[in-house]
């Protein structure tokens, strides 16, 4: 449980039906804030909010695509209609493609783009238009990884729209602090998510033997860098990746096949 009181704010965290996107609700929530729980499958989203509420805490879900200019809209009206106001918003969905480059399929990067892209720039658009509108600033959070620093083997794809995350929230935290509004992204590395230790039975041991600390991350982890982002104490804060990730950039040593 974290010190932070988000109390009388709201937040939009999309992808959140699950692992990172997931705790970052749940702890916003349970510090204050009210989260509008967004995710592409309706049920884990209605799943998901259910959970966070039976603590006791504000929590809505809306499924959707949010690379949906559509569904972004309806993300923001719906906000401030139940919670009157905006003052987060976490572009945390994303896809994660692996391949070859020279084999790459246009389909596959257009949607990738479409997802990672897409999504997180006409989402912070559209938060940001209605924290100028309220006049009180707020934050905006993008999902970055390392592999936006590091090269990692067939992920060139995912990696290049991750570092163009990093560069967008630079041009943003300038663009848009005349507002009050700060924009910072996290970049995880190895994290214990349902996604990935169920791809990988043996992802935790590989992992945590390449990290320096010993130890891979878990949603907690990022969940907590990103309460820090949106809190007040992060306020001169702006512009900048926070890269959580055990070490592991400082030699990027990658797993055996």
């Amino acid at each position: 449980m974290t010190a932070y009181s988000f109390k009388n704010k709201s937040a939009i965290i999309t992808g959140a039906g699950t692992g990172i996107g997931y705790e970052i609700a749940r702890q916003l929530a349970l510090a204050g804030a009210s989260v509008l729980l967004n995710d592409i499958e309706e049920e884990l989203a209605v799943r998901a909010a259910e959970k966070i509420r039976q603590q006791g805490v504000a929590c809505l879900p809306l499924s959707g695509d949010s690379s949906s200019l559509s569904v972004i809209a309806r993300m923001v009206e719906t906000a401030i209609q139940e919670f009157g106001r905006l003052d987060f918003a976490v572009a945390n969905a994303s896809i994660t493609t692996f391949g070859n480059f020279l084999d790459y399929e246009p389909e596959r990067f257009q949607r990738l783009l479409a997802v990672n892209l897409q999504g997180s720039f006409f989402l912070a658009q559209a938060a940001a238009r209605q924290m100028v509108k309220q006049g009180s600033g707020g934050r905006i959070l993008f999902m970055s990884s390392v592999t936006g620093h590091q090269a990692h083997p067939n992920l060139a794809a995912y990696g290049m729209t991750k570092a163009a995350l990093e560069m967008l929230a630079r041009s943003l935290g300038v663009e848009l602090a005349p507002h009050g509004i700060t924009v910072n992204a996290i970049a995880p590395g190895a994290t214990l998510t349902e996604r990935t230790v169920g791809s990988d039975l043996d992802y935790e041991a590989k992992w945590s033997r390449l990290i320096p600390t010993g130890s891979a991350s878990t949603p907690e982890d990022i969940a907590h860098a990103a309460l820090f982002l949106l809190s007040d104490s992060a306020r001169q804060v702006n512009g900048q990746s926070l890269v959580v990730d055990g070490g592991w950039t400082a030699a990027s040593p990658t797993p055996e096949e």
